[in-house]
């Protein structure tokens, strides 16, 4: 393969919150396993919600949501779950709901949470909706398992409804499980069709290579669709989660524009090496600032606790258009 220069210039996107993490086990109101992977959303009056993936003693995991006035501090986490499985109702979430990912629907004046459920058939996604993270209105499952990492776009793209997700696992002969990002459309957010791989694992020694997955809702700029996505690597240690980020045409998602070659958040810091499931740094919601472009991605450390991380959107995209090219598969 042809391999342009290389750029040793030390270029870091984001910056760790200095007083991370800022949530962990220990602050729960009752006793909890694990915290890991929450979804965020800014609300109109200034305030963040963060609803965080939370496993209880017995195995199961849900929802919790958890607010702050700015974003950074005084964290008051609800003293009940605000969504938990109900497998007599929705018998796909028997063994548990996570990752959610939150967008504002603004023609629909509603917040849609994508979340994935398990069922005895493997995870698929679910979807649910609220005004005010306090009451909330499930719709069950809206594609079959298996099927993970997944969010709506927050507008409608030519008429239709985007899903990215990551539908079922394929096999490649000689390696190991792959799986891609993928792109589906709808007209009424619960019948999707059109699915098409969109982002794919690249094979070789790639930091991506064997499976990826979708972070974030996308981040709309003049730009382009802006995508932070997980690639997965399988070491002799175990397996390591590592944050890349793609841009996506903004008349025409379906066209990739640029895909990052190196990935720009990785597990450094102890809390992310160390923990219920080490070396993972899991995204699935951020907070901008859309005068600035600054972005605060909150993510879940090592399964253990939440965490986030600042950057721009300017810089994060200038570089990306530097730092695209080599690729074996967009």
């Amino acid at each position: 393969m042809m391999i342009n220069q290389w750029h040793y210039k030390k270029i870091e996107l984001f910056q760790r919150y200095a007083e991370n993490p800022i949530i962990t086990v220990k602050n729960w109101p009752y006793l909890v396993n694990a915290v890991s992977n929450p979804g965020s959303i800014r609300l109109a009056s200034g305030d963040t919600v963060l609803l965080a993936t939370v496993e209880n003693r017995r195995g199961t995991s849900f929802l919790n949501a958890i607010r702050s006035e700015d974003g950074v501090s005084k964290w008051h986490i609800e003293k009940k779950p605000a969504l938990t499985p109900d497998p007599f109702k929705f018998p796909e979430e028997m063994w548990g709901i996570s990752s959610p990912r939150i967008v504002y629907l603004r023609g629909l004046v509603q917040f849609a949470i994508t979340y994935t459920a398990f069922s005895d058939s493997g995870p698929c996604i679910s979807l649910a909706t609220t005004k005010d993270f306090l009451s909330f209105k499930k719709y069950g499952k809206i594609t079959p398992a298996p099927d993970k990492d997944a969010c709506i776009f927050p507008r409608q793209v030519n008429g239709r409804w985007l899903l990215l997700h990551q539908p079922a696992v394929n096999h490649r002969q000689g390696l190991l499980n792959e799986a891609n990002i993928c792109l589906s459309y709808s007209e009424d957010l619960s019948t999707w069709y059109g699915t098409t791989p969109l982002i794919k694992a690249r094979l070789g020694s790639w930091w991506d290579a064997s499976k990826i997955g979708l972070c974030t809702p996308p981040v709309e700029t003049s730009e382009g669709w802006l995508v932070f996505y997980h690639g997965i690597r399988h070491m002799a240690a175990g397996c390591i989660y590592r944050i890349g980020v793609a841009l996506l045409d903004l008349d025409d998602p379906g066209q990739v524009l640029y895909r990052s070659d190196e990935w720009i958040l990785g597990p450094k810091a102890l809390y992310e090496l160390a923990g219920y499931v080490n070396n993972v740094i899991f995204p699935c919601g951020f907070v901008l600032d859309e005068k600035s472009g600054d972005i605060r991605l909150y993510y879940g450390a090592a399964g253990s606790s939440i965490a986030f991380a600042t950057g721009n959107i300017v810089c994060i995209i200038d570089w990306l258009k530097k730092n695209t090219g080599n690729s074996i598969a967009s």
